[in-house]
């Protein structure tokens, strides 16, 4: 019987000592988040997840959120010039020999070739404003993988912006923001849908005739 009783005090204590690892609520209108693996907990009072009152509020894990200022301005030109041209000229003259002439007509051949050719591009593009992303992966070395979008439905279509790359932990300032410029390996999309861009683009048979495709 005291056998008995130490067995099931020892498996009471033993479920005292741990609880659930808590999970984030699943959420199909957001970015799919890389969760980190789930250490386990002690069971008393303090956790490692609690916040420090000294610390600030950037991030630093996986499910933080952290403003990106998009600040992205390009511009390029470029101009190219070709131009050549190639000419030649043949005469034959009647062959003489001892004061006489064999044969009755010269014969003059001659031909020109030219080309010129011009180009000019000119690109210029900006994007301001600012998206707050979620952290998906710390890497080892403390790269955070961000990722994030934001949607806006207008009266007249949709527009989106996302944005996705690497920050370092130590470009985020103490109000949680960085620069689009400090974002490694960036991919952002600005696009649109609707009536607006639809009469933005051309139609089929005008993409064909600026196609590669048109030989003329």
């Amino acid at each position: 019987m005291k056998l008995f009783t130490a067995a099931l005090c020892a498996l009471l204590l033993a479920g005292c000592a741990s609880t659930a690892p808590r999970q984030a609520p699943n959420d199909d209108d957001q970015v799919p988040m890389t969760r980190a693996a789930s250490r386990g907990v002690s069971g008393g009072v303090f956790t490692g997840d609690t916040v420090s009152l000294t610390s600030d509020s950037r991030a630093y894990r996986v499910g933080d959120a952290v403003t990106v200022i998009l600040q992205e301005t390009t511009q390029a030109s470029k101009r190219a010039g070709t131009s050549f041209s190639k000419g030649s000229s043949v005469a034959v003259a009647p062959i003489g020999a001892l004061g006489k002439t064999f044969g009755k007509a010269a014969i003059d051949m001659s031909a020109d070739r030219s080309f010129e050719g011009d180009a000019t591009s000119t690109q210029q593009n900006a994007l301001s404003g600012a998206l707050t992303v979620i952290v998906q992966e710390v890497l080892p070395n403390g790269l955070l993988r961000v990722a994030g979008e934001k949607n806006l439905t207008l009266n007249q279509g949709e527009e989106f912006v996302r944005l996705k790359g690497f920050v370092r932990a130590a470009d985020i300032d103490n109000d949680n923001q960085v620069s689009s410029l400090r974002v490694a390996n960036a991919r952002i999309a600005y696009s649109a849908k609707g009536a607006l861009a639809d009469a933005n683009t051309p139609g089929w048979l005008t993409r064909f005739f600026n196609s590669p495709l048109m030989p003329f």
